[in-house]
This record gives C-alpha cells, structure tokens and sequence, in this order.
C-alpha cells in the first residue's frame, strides 16, 4: 500500500511539474513572442482575452469533477464573496500577464513567489492574526530574495534601466497586493461558510469570466485579439495548449491535496516553479547573473521552509491560483 501511495504520488507530482512547466514556457512564448514578418512585426498584447479564455476551461473542468468525480455538496457561500475574490484575482492575473511585456519570466516567477508577504501583511493588520516566529524568518528569505534579485545594479545600461523594466516591477508588486487581497476574503469564506476548493475554484473562475467577458467585449479587445488570431493563426495552438496547460496543472494539483494533503502539494507547486526558472533560462536565452541566482536560492529556500514547517492550509490556495 505504502509503495501504491508513493507510485501515486510521483504521478500526481510529475504531472503538476509537467503541466505547469509546460504553462510557463508557453505563457512567456506568448507574450514575449513578435508576430509577422519585416516590420510588420507585432507582440500579443491580448492578456485579458487570454486570462477569460483560461477562465473558460478552468471553470469547465471545474463543473465536470464537481459533477462526476468529487461531489462537495451544497455551498452556502455568498455571492459578493465570490465576486470580490475574482475581482482581485483577476486583477492579480491581468498584472502578473501584463508585465511580461516588459520584464523575463524569471523575474516575473522569483516576484510572484513573494505571496506569502502580502498574505502575511493583510494578516497581521486586517485580520488580527499572530504568526510563529519561524515564518517571519520564512517570509523574510523570501523578502530579502526578491530585492536582492530585481535590484538595479549601479553599473545598469540604459536599456536595463528604462522605465519599461519599472513598469513590469510595478504591474508584479499590484499583483502581488491583489494576491494578499484575494487570500484575505478567501480566509473569511473558509471561516464563515467552510467553502471546499472545487466550490471556489468554479465559482471564482465563473465570476472571473464574467469580468473579463464584459471588459474584452466593451473595451473592443475581443475583436482586436479575434483579427490578431486571423493574422496569425499560429499562435493558436498555443493559446490553447496554454489554457488546456493550466486547467490540467489544477487538477494535479486537486488530486494531491485531496489524496496526500497539503503538505506534499506545497512542497511540489515550490520546486515546479524553481524548474520553471530553469527553462525560462534554456529554452529563451533568459540568463541570470550570479546575484539573481543566489537571490532565487533565498527565495525557494524560504518557500521549501514555509510549505514544510509553516501553516498547513497554504497549499489549498494553490487550487485557485
């Protein structure tokens, strides 16, 4: 029994490595990417489009494990909870995306990962919590990682210096904030209704979709990001791929929490993204000077510690990432 478990869990952990790595170097081929030919060249610059089209299969194969596989019953929670969750998590996204166009996928994984400082934050000063001492020593590895690894050395070219790399910083600290926001008003649904993960992850996607539907068809991006596709039908495949990515990268996800807890589900979603950093680096010539790799150490140092001697309901919120 104890090897059936083992033999089961590595499934679910190469499946939610192979899932996600898979996500990361198709999101950045996306975004990064130029399109056409000559000086007819163009970027994708369709993110909203593509967070609503991620949102459209995440909450497909949120519905069909609901219905067959994994019934969670009836779910009380309240309407405005779910809207003002997917709000900040959409925005989280929206920010996250968007500031691909202007830094590499490095950057965007190593500040992404500083999550847990925002939630912190909120939970000290919203919602009155105390933490053990050992995790504010977590957080801080986390929070010294990431300065030290989007820190602009003196010595910086113009290039590297330019107010696009700022914006693509600012986008990642609005993501961030909208992490800690979204965590907050997730803790108050898990204290107030019980809310099961599936439940969350249909009904935040829904409510995500909603938002996102409304803004590409009212702002005109729909249309923009349909003749982009026509233009160039090849990015196609890979926008699918990418969303098919994601909704399967979940579902590993799911599976390990609900079979093994969250634990080992923490400690893998850790190290999958430090992998992602490694193939942002192979596969896009992303390379890293020696401070940002020391930085990105302290970083997943700080996250391994976290998931393997921090709260355990962390990983849950993996679900709904």
């Amino acid at each position: 029994m104890l090897q059936k478990n083992s033999t089961k869990l590595l499934i679910y952990a190469a499946g939610t490595f192979a899932c996600y790595f898979f996500f990361g170097i198709l999101q950045e081929k996306i975004t990064r990417g130029q399109y056409g030919e000559g000086e007819n060249k163009e970027k994708f610059t369709f993110v909203c489009a593509l967070i609503c089209l991620q949102c459209v299969l995440n909450y497909i194969f949120a519905k069909a494990i609901l219905l067959t596989v994994m019934k969670q019953g009836e779910d009380s929670t309240s309407t405005f909870y779910y809207a003002t969750s997917s709000l900040t998590y959409l925005l989280a996204m929206v920010c996250s995306n968007m500031s691909l166009q202007f830094v590499n996928y490095p950057t965007q994984v190593v500040a992404k990962s500083g999550k847990p400082i925002p939630v912190m934050l909120l939970g000290v000063l919203l919602g009155k919590k105390s933490y053990p001492l050992r995790k504010y020593f977590f957080v801080l590895l986390i929070v010294v990682g990431v300065a030290i690894f989007i820190y602009k050395d003196g010595k910086a070219s113009a290039s590297q210096s330019s107010s696009q790399l700022g914006f693509g910083e600012i986008l990642l600290l609005l993501s961030l904030a909208m992490d800690g926001l979204t965590s907050a008003v997730q803790e108050r649904m898990r204290a107030e209704h019980k809310t099961q993960s599936l439940h969350m992850m249909l009904n935040m996607n829904f409510w995500s979709l909603v938002f996102s539907g409304v803004f590409i068809v009212f702002s005109g991006e729909l249309m923009s990001f349909t003749q982009f596709l026509q233009r160039h039908p090849g990015i196609i495949v890979d926008i699918l791929n990418f969303a098919v990515a994601g909704a399967c990268g979940q579902y590993f996800i799911f599976l390990t929490v609900a079979e093994f807890g969250p634990l080992p589900c923490s400690i893998i979603t850790t190290t999958r993204k430090f992998f992602t950093v490694l193939g942002s680096v192979l596969f896009f010539g992303n390379n890293l000077l020696t401070r940002q790799w020391i930085a990105t150490v302290f970083v997943f140092l700080g996250l391994f510690l976290d998931a393997m001697y921090g709260h355990k309901k962390t990983a849950k919120k993996e679900i709904v990432k």
